[in-house]
């Protein structure tokens, strides 16, 4: 393998690592949000995000771990589809939960000034 070549899939690879760990981020918080909160915040319901966020979890594993074993990840541009999903989810839907309370943060009635 030339330099070059070594090289753009070190890069390629990063890429895919980068975007796994954003699905990672995207289905474990969809999944930390109860299921009130998507219905308060006018979102998609629970089920339906935790679905989109897992099935980009899963297309990305398997992206990444085709990169590991040598080749170049079997889905091509189509990989732009889990990082789209999930960074829907992250820029949309996280921000509208928080807003509503929908995380599971302390109840605010704590010591304040720390």
């Amino acid at each position: 393998m030339g330099a070059i070549a070594a090289a753009q899939y070190g890069i390629f690879f990063l890429l895919s690592l980068a975007a796994f760990v954003l699905t990672v981020v995207a289905v474990a918080d969809a999944v930390r949000h109860p299921a009130g909160a998507y219905q308060a915040a006018g979102k998609l319901s629970k089920p339906a995000w935790v679905g989109i966020t897992a099935v980009a979890f899963l297309l990305m594993l398997a992206d990444l771990l085709g990169r590991l074993a040598g080749g170049g990840g079997g889905f091509g541009f189509l990989v732009l589809l889990p990082v789209v999903a999930a960074g829907i989810y992250l820029a949309d839907v996280r921000p509208a939960l928080r807003s509503v309370g929908g995380g599971r943060r302390g109840s605010g009635s704590g010591p304040t000034g720390w």
